[in-house]
């Protein structure tokens, strides 16, 4: 009779699928990942007064892995959505986020951002999640500099605990 160790091989229980190899290395990649975040600032409104202001010294969203910003979504994996987004900036909103490479991440900054803010209007989408998939979204009009690293750090943690897709594994 075989041993233990041969048994579980059999089963495929340390199999590329989901053994020790990988489990280690999504966490290996979810940490290089949270830590090297390159940002696409979408900024139509006064919040990005706010997002400039924790983009500098005094704040230095650098030192979180995220200060590499991104002026093509093409080369970026985290849109910050600033501002009002009005009906027809929706569409052009939707083909940035499509021309972002995966895995990529979405953060609504700014009431108006989130729910349309004081525009509850036919004119001003009632919040960005209504036109592509946001992961966190940051309240306030407009929100602190330390509420926007707050929301950093929580899509980090999201990140880091974020299974990988892996090409070989059986669908």
């Amino acid at each position: 009779m075989g041993t233990l160790k041969e048994s579980k091989r059999i089963k495929g229980e340390n199999s590329v699928e989901g053994g020790f190899i990988t489990t280690k290395f999504d966490y290996v990649l979810g940490w290089a990942r949270k830590f090297s975040l390159f940002h696409y600032p979408f900024v139509t409104a006064c919040c990005g007064m706010e997002y400039m202001a924790t983009a500098c010294a005094h704040f230095d969203i650098d030192r979180f892995g995220a200060g590499m910003t991104r002026f093509s979504p093409r080369q970026s994996d985290l849109l910050l959505v600033v501002g009002t987004v009005t009906q027809k900036l929706a569409p052009v909103l939707r083909t940035v986020y499509d021309q972002m490479t995966e895995p990529k991440w979405v953060i609504a900054f700014g009431a108006c951002a989130v729910s349309g803010g004081i525009y509850d209007n036919y004119a001003v989408v009632q919040g960005i999640d209504q036109i592509i998939p946001v992961d966190v979204y940051i309240p306030g009009c407009p929100p602190r500099p330390e509420t926007v690293l707050d929301a950093l750090i929580k899509l980090q943690k999201k990140i880091q605990n974020q299974k990988q897709e892996w090409r070989w594994k059986k669908k």
